[in-house]
């Protein structure tokens, strides 16, 4: 069942959707301050971690399409990462260069917010961006994210929202 919001539509990916997101997870410079795939293989991988983690959690990031144009054009919403479980649901996203500078990522951001407060009831929710990630940084910021502490080890600034 997909959800929407204004311009997207976010479904559970499949793997089957794995070429269509290694258009951006494949472009190392785009991903630069984040995930990055080599491989069709590692994104299924990818894909099919988080969908096994959905299932025990309920909740998992989704494939972001535009509505208007049904174009895969991101990755993100809530999520406990299953590969770093010790921050608990975390809210990220990933887009398309095509995506970039037309509030997508906001608008997410937004969505997962109200989810994460109506749907499981969430008291809060954390999130991550690269200390260079301006862009990044300024979406969590609107959002009402504040700013909690750098983490060398994983190079990131971490934030939290209360809910």
């Amino acid at each position: 069942m997909a959800l929407e919001t204004r311009r997207l539509s976010l479904r559970p990916p499949r793997l089957a959707d794995a070429p269509a997101l290694m258009r951006f997870f494949g472009d190392a410079d785009a991903q630069r301050y984040t995930l990055h795939f080599d491989s069709l293989r590692a994104c299924r991988r990818h894909i099919a971690a988080h969908e096994r983690h959905r299932r025990r959690v309920g909740c998992g990031p989704w494939l972001v399409t535009e509505t208007a144009t049904g174009e895969t054009i991101g990755w993100g919403g809530l999520y406990e990462d299953p590969f770093d479980r010790r921050w608990g649901i975390e809210v990220a996203y990933s887009f398309a260069r095509s995506a970039w500078g037309k509030g997508y990522a906001g608008e997410l951001v937004d969505f997962c917010l109200r989810h994460a407060r109506d749907g499981p009831g969430l008291a809060e929710v954390v999130a991550f961006s690269h200390r260079d990630n301006a862009g990044s940084r300024r979406v969590l910021e609107r959002a009402g994210f504040a700013f909690e502490r750098y983490l060398p080890d994983m190079d990131r600034n971490f934030y939290r929202r209360k809910l």
